[in-house]
């Protein structure tokens, strides 16, 4: 178990080095913010300094320059950004209603069929983003 002054360090490096990257854009800055939250109050997780070392270090360098590493980032907000959205949505075939009866004047949503996809949209983005960290010793999320 780390110390207890390494983890807010290292949670300040973070979200400083990653609001400097995003330039403080609002709803990037949010999502950093929020990401970092749910993260460091894991209590699963496990705190590598050097993983977050090696972020900071990368956020630093989408700072400096729009290169790959900013468009990575970039993406990396949109696409949690999306997610929440997402969550948050009512399907539009939720939202059309329908009327069963015109006597009773009683109104029904109509039912959305099982998908088989839903729940697995993100598989692949999620197993790419686990190899890039593995690859780089990075702790991106």
């Amino acid at each position: 178990m780390p110390a207890t002054t390494n983890l807010v360090h290292s949670y300040r490096h973070l979200l400083r080095a990653g609001l400097r990257a995003v330039q403080f854009s609002k709803p990037s800055r949010y999502i950093i913010r929020d990401v970092l939250r749910k993260e460091f109050r894991d209590p699963r997780g496990v705190f590598e300094a050097e993983k977050a070392r090696r972020t900071v270090w990368f956020l630093n360098a989408a700072a400096q320059s729009r290169g790959l590493e900013h468009k990575i980032l970039k993406n990396l907000c949109r696409v949690h950004w999306e997610r929440k959205q997402v969550e948050h949505a009512v399907p539009w075939r939720m939202k059309v209603i329908k009327m069963t009866d015109d006597k009773a004047r009683k109104w029904t949503l109509t039912k959305r069929p099982a998908d088989s996809i839903k729940g697995t949209e993100f598989e692949h983005y999620d197993r790419t983003i686990a190899m890039l960290n593995d690859s780089m010793g990075l702790c991106l999320r």
